[in-house]
């Protein structure tokens, strides 16, 4: 047991690894939509780009949403209204109608009731009102609205709406009915006598209404017509136009269900995941060949994982919402921030591989990876130096330009027109690059969270203003001139073989902030002329010389500066000798430890900390020059770096030679430039 917790814990990282693998994998497969990928691409009023198609099986051809919701609008129109009436209302308004008209005419001529033409002709209109029925409210219904008509004697009359009749109608209906063969006189009484009585006996059945209604739209038909095996569905280069794409969508659809049903979902589940996991597979690999000091940090790991999840999140968010905003999703963020925390080649591989896993998730995949690829591409060559706000917008504004050209034309291609050119999508593009420009609070929000530095707090560290260095100018003068100088040198260097300057001019400033213990034991601090090494013994005085290494990345861990800062303060030295002291002690004791007179390391394992070594040793050794000469300088500087390549200073670091003669150049220049050295003339 315990063999294995020790196997374990040797392996914990190559284990969180693995953990962070397949979490990752299984993440990005959950957001994969839950339907099978149709192989093909179309859209409608577009050439169909792929080979001829024809039907693989049976299926039947759905009818669009169109179609339905116009089915839909047909059976409302058509689908009878139920109305109950109550003929008992009727009878009671009748037995009102003798008692009001008695009442009103018992002083006129008018004896005999039933005898009455005008008795006679009110009754008739009572009767019309109530052969149909009196509407309790009115109700937005056209007047061709068919109608039911139930009684309670379950008695049923089909009408139209209009035929019923609504109380806002009655006064017309009077004036109408009785016209001018009735004085004014007799008609405002009768009108006065029907206000009285006419009560409203028809009322809506809501409930049968509404299961009439649902009864018929159940029978709508989702499907018209089918579709056999092997029938030509569609030729290559033909526009697929409205019958053609509701083929195309149908079997989708049908193909799409028939892929994800219960024998196959586990089978297609599996193929998914296969492919994630080579994608990711593939970044795991290339960071493990290439950027072995980033494999081998989990937390840098895992923020490169967890920045391809979150775009991937936030572009299946988006399509689930509505696809028609896909571009506003700034896919361009990611290589930024990588180039930011690592460097352009990590950013492009992983914007790479993002892009083909989204391939699975985006309407018109092809299109949309190439419009990607070529942005992320523009992205990673136009920004060079992120700390700088104008070369970000300038970037950003590269980058909506290629979006726009990209997307036109790849749209003239689609249509062989510029009619129906959607503009609304350019300025999707427009909030895109916008989006972008929030890459500057997410890198200092990754900062925080992850703890990696980027080329913006370079830039902070950078300020000779700031607390530590300021200390370094006060306790130790000579070695903060010293370090203004290295990074000078060094920052030249760089930019001369293409290293980032902004990291080792940080690190060059830094570099000997471990000075600061023990100042005075250092020449270039030494201005009162006496030298406290002469007290000391030689492997006292190597001690004391060697610990500023130790003591620098004490003072720097303690004032929080970045491990990539910390690194120059390891590595500036190297496993080189202490060699003044060295000698000394070699010429009084033949047997003497060279371990005691030798950093500790580690040697430069990156361009950048090579690139300090060497500017570092050139300039401190620079001041023993006596009446310095061109030829003396650039011997001095290929005695020096050479004497670093022959102990093998430099086998860790990814420079060439090619790249070391470069610096030498540098070197000669930049020391010929601070000597001020004229040409020689002959005597």
């Amino acid at each position: 047991m315990n063999a294995l917790l020790n196997k374990w814990y040797k392996n914990h990282a190559l284990v969180y690894k693995i953990l962070l693998f397949l979490v990752t994998t299984l993440f990005i497969v959950y957001l994969f939509p839950k339907t099978g990928k149709f192989r093909y691409s179309f859209e409608k009023g577009k050439p169909w780009q792929s080979e001829n198609l024809y039907a693989p099986f049976n299926f039947a051809i759905k009818k669009s949403q169109i179609e339905i919701e116009s089915e839909k609008i047909e059976i409302e129109k058509n689908s009878p209204i139920y109305f109950k009436s109550n003929k008992d209302i009727e009878v009671a308004v009748l037995s009102d109608y003798i008692e009001h008209f008695n009442q009103t005419f018992k002083d006129s001529s008018y004896i005999k009731i039933e005898n009455s033409n005008l008795y006679k002709k009110g009754k008739i209109l009572i009767d019309e009102l109530y052969s149909n029925g009196v509407l309790d409210i009115e109700y937005e219904y056209s007047d061709e609205k068919p109608v039911i008509l139930s009684s309670s004697n379950k008695l049923k009359k089909e009408l139209k709406y209009g035929g019923l009749h609504e109380l806002k109608e009655l006064r017309q209906l009077i004036e109408r009915h009785f016209g001018n063969s009735v004085s004014l006189e007799k008609r405002t009484k009768m009108m006065s006598i029907f206000f009285d009585i006419i009560k409203p006996n028809v009322t809506i059945n809501e409930n049968l209404t509404q299961q009439a209604l649902e009864e018929e739209l159940s029978k709508i038909s989702l499907t018209r017509g089918s579709v056999e095996k092997d029938q030509l569905i569609i030729s290559k280069g033909q526009v697929v136009e409205n019958n053609q794409y509701d083929i195309l969508d149908s079997l989708k659809s049908e193909y799409e269900s028939q892929t994800w049903n219960s024998a196959n979902y586990n089978w297609v589940l599996v193929a998914y995941t296969l492919l994630v996991a080579l994608a990711l597979l593939m970044l795991l690999l290339f960071l493990r060949k290439y950027r072995l000091e980033v494999f081998l940090n989990n937390t840098k790991v895992t923020f490169i994982f967890f920045n391809i999840a979150l775009m991937i999140l936030l572009t299946t968010l988006v399509i689930n919402y509505d696809s028609e905003y896909l571009y506003v999703v700034p896919l361009c963020i990611l290589p930024l921030i990588l180039k930011a925390f690592f460097d352009a080649r990590l950013g492009l591989f992983a914007h790479v591989l993002t892009v083909l896993l989204l391939g699975f998730i985006v309407p018109n995949s092809y299109e949309y990876m190439f419009l990607q690829i070529i942005a992320g591409i523009v992205t990673i060559l136009t920004v060079s130096e992120l700390y700088k706000r104008a070369n970000l917008f300038i970037s950003v504004g590269q980058i909506t330009f290629i979006y726009i050209i990209a997307y036109f034309a790849f749209f003239v291609i689609h249509e062989g027109q510029l009619t129906g050119l959607k503009w609304e999508t350019f300025g999707l593009f427009v909030l895109c690059g916008l989006a972008t420009l929030f890459v500057q609070p997410l890198i200092y929000i990754y900062e925080k969270i992850f703890g990696l530095v980027s080329d913006v707090s370079l830039l902070e560290l950078s300020d000779t203003n700031t607390k530590l260095l300021k200390e370094l100018s006060n306790r130790a003068p000579g070695t903060f001139h010293h370090s203004l100088n290295v990074a000078n040198l060094a920052e030249a260097s760089a930019n001369e073989i293409g290293a980032n300057a902004m990291l080792i001019r940080v690190g060059a400033l830094y570099h000997d902030i471990g000075k600061m213990k023990n100042p005075t034991y250092f020449t270039e601090n030494q201005s009162t002329g006496i030298n406290p090494h002469d007290e000391l013994s030689n492997l006292e005085s190597a001690k004391i010389i060697i610990d500023h290494t130790i003591n620098g990345i004490e003072i720097a861990k303690k004032h929080n500066l970045p491990d990539r800062v910390i690194d120059f303060i390891r590595t500036h030295h190297g496993t080189s000798l202490v060699y003044y002291f060295y000698m000394n002690e070699k010429s009084s004791n033949e047997y003497v430890n060279i371990e005691d007179f030798s950093y500790p390391g580690p040697k430069p394992f990156s361009k950048e900390t090579a690139i300090l070594m060497m500017c570092d040793s050139v300039e401190a050794a620079s001041k023993s020059l006596k009446e310095p000469t061109s030829t003396k300088i650039n011997e001095f500087v290929e005695n020096i770096i050479n004497k670093q390549m022959e102990s093998g200073q430099f086998l860790n670091a990814d420079i060439t030679f090619k790249e070391i003669q470069s610096i030498k150049k540098v070197l000669k220049l930049k020391l010929a430039n601070i000597y001020h050295l004229r040409i020689e003339y002959p005597e």
